[in-house]
């Protein structure tokens, strides 16, 4: 008998963001112990990092990882931003969807999902509640709360299982949570790796790390200078669809939909509403909750023909070249390094990006496999290190089509360097709420192919000039060994002193060494100058023994020839 469609709707449920992701948590990026782990450090490390930034403070994060039994930890992250108020401790921490980032802005999240889901993650392996301290700033008075809570996943939000007054020394935000089912790991997944690559990637910060054996790591920063914030930019018209039109017009304080669309969308100016008038016939003028889907579509694809200047890039804060190379200097101490930053371009028409390359070649570059340096390929967007998912990224599309042999580098893998790329932009395009790896944009692969092979022809014309001084080296060595002897024999047939060659030759064969090791060539010669001058006092009264030896064999050799001489005169006579 068929059942009733009243039936069929029995078990119908609505279900919460928090009950969702706890059924799903994979879409988090929580799949498999390392990965697991290493998501956390990520969610909690860029939450710290945005905050401290947006309060103008320079970040510093001390990070303990203990290890309870196998594949159990408690991780407690404390940093020196500004604190969280006491109000929204438990919103942050509980409810999924929440935050300050939802806005047409550069910064490292974008979802709202991450210290929720690490609370989430926390309490559905080890059913503990999270520890909170939070010390912030409220009317100029410093104050402090700590606090015990749950996640109730039915409501999306926060549980209170305990509350204590704090008195705090400084601002800043103290979390703990325990995990069951993950690993830490040294491999270049796991956690301590994402933490040497955050470093690179964000020079300003400074990272303080335990590790469950208890061994210390101090990350230093390497540039005192804190990000300029980037600035919310209005979307551009070429990447706005019908849909966001009329969701603008249901929530608009605006009266005519042409004030609507000169307050919402970039590069809108009066000028540019008359050109989408004359071409869709519509009277722009009318309310905007009087805008239909039709005629949404039909402004669309007005802006579609139209031509307007590139969106404002504003919003758009790059590394920079300078602190790219500091980064990679203080984590990598390279032979070689140089870095590239791309102009801001577009992809899909309205959504502007900037792509950043560097490159650094030998030192700690590369990654090491069996006591061998191998390449490696450090991906970032909007300086966040992505770890997982690397065979579907852009980035790694892109540097894959590379001819890396133009470049000098026969085969890349085996070679010891490091190479360096982010993205840049307000909206990343990355494939899943994972936010691991980029989409294929055909702009994007464009820009970070021209980007890296910038950094790759600088490298290759190092690599010649390395090559070329370990040439002129190999031929200063074979002066060095053979003209001693060549003018040894030849003063000895001229019957003459053997001249002063030591110090010239030692200041060409010092200063060759010296360019093929990537020293100082001046001061080696220098040095060469330094070392003869203070052997020459000491030498001088041995020099003048030999002088004295040297005029006495000679002398010795010409009586010896005027005997000679006078016995072949004798013979002669007789």
């Amino acid at each position: 008998m068929s059942q009733q469609a009243s039936e069929l709707f029995d078990n119908f449920q609505e279900l919460t963001p928090s009950e969702f992701f706890r059924k799903n948590k994979q879409m988090l990026g929580f799949t498999g112990k390392i990965r697991s782990m290493t998501i956390v450090f990520h969610e909690l490390i860029t939450n710290s990092f945005d905050a401290a930034e947006e309060a103008g403070i320079l970040p510093e994060i001390e990070i303990s990882l203990k290890r309870v039994d196998k594949d159990h930890y408690v991780l407690r992250h404390s940093d020196n931003g500004p604190g969280i108020p006491e109000d929204y401790i438990m919103k942050v921490y509980c409810t999924m969807f929440a935050g300050s980032k939802f806005r047409n802005i550069q910064s490292r999240g974008q979802q709202g999902l991450g210290c929720s889901g690490c609370v989430l993650l926390s309490q559905m392996t080890t059913g503990e509640p999270a520890k909170v301290i939070s010390s912030y700033k409220e009317e100029g008075e410093l104050k402090g709360v700590k606090l015990e809570f749950k996640m109730d996943v039915k409501k999306n939000k926060g549980m209170l299982l305990n509350r204590e007054n704090y008195e705090p020394k400084h601002t800043g935000v103290c979390v703990e949570l325990e995990f069951k089912d993950v690993s830490y790991s040294m491999a270049e997944q796991g956690a301590f790796e994402y933490i040497r690559r955050t470093v690179i990637g964000n020079p300003h910060a400074k990272i303080i790390f335990t590790d469950p054996t208890g061994h210390k790591y101090i990350f230093n920063r390497a540039a005192d200078m804190v990000p300029v914030l980037p600035k919310e930019v209005l979307p551009h018209p070429k990447g706005v669809t019908a849909d966001d039109l009329i969701f603008m017009a249901k929530h608009t304080d605006k009266r005519r939909f042409r004030s609507l669309l000169t307050s919402s969308l970039s590069r809108m100016s009066n000028q540019r509403i008359a050109e989408i008038e004359e071409i869709t016939k519509i009277d722009l003028n009318k309310r905007p909750k009087d805008m239909k889907w039709e005629e949404a579509e039909r402004i669309v694809e007005a802006f579609s023909q139209m031509n307007f200047m590139a969106p404002p890039t504003s919003g758009l804060i790059p590394i920079g070249d300078e602190q790219i190379e500091k980064g990679m200097k203080e984590i990598l101490k390279p032979e070689f390094i140089t870095a590239t930053t791309r102009k801001p371009v577009t992809y899909r028409g309205g959504v502007a990006f900037i792509i950043e390359a560097g490159i650094a070649y030998g030192g700690d570059s590369g990654r090491l496999v069996n006591e061998t340096r191998k390449a490696e390929i450090m991906r970032f967007a909007n300086r966040v290190p992505l770890t997982f998912d690397q065979g579907s990224c852009a980035i790694t599309e892109s540097l894959k089509s590379i001819d890396w042999k133009r470049y000098g580098l026969r085969d890349l893998d085996n070679t010891p360097a490091t190479i360096f790329v982010n993205i840049i932009s307000t909206q990343v395009p990355y494939l899943s709420t994972g936010k691991q790896s980029v989409a294929p944009e055909p702009e994007i692969l464009h820009e970070v192919k021209q980007a890296t092979m910038k950094v790759a022809r600088k490298l290759q014309k190092y690599l010649r000039a390395k090559k070329a001084a370990k040439e002129e080296a190999m031929r200063s060595k074979i002066f060095d060994d053979y003209v001693p002897l060549i003018l040894k024999e030849s003063a000895a047939l001229a019957e003459t002193e053997v001249p002063e060659y030591k110090e010239v030759l030692a200041k060409v064969t010092k200063r060759s060494l010296a360019e093929l090791l990537g020293e100082n060539p001046d001061k080696a010669e220098e040095e060469v100058e330094e070392e003869f001058e203070s052997n020459k006092d000491d030498g001088l009264e041995a020099t003048e023994e030999e002088k004295k030896k040297r005029n006495q064999k000679s002398n010795e050799k010409k009586e010896e020839q005027r005997t000679l001489v006078d016995r072949e005169t004798t013979l002669d006579d007789i």
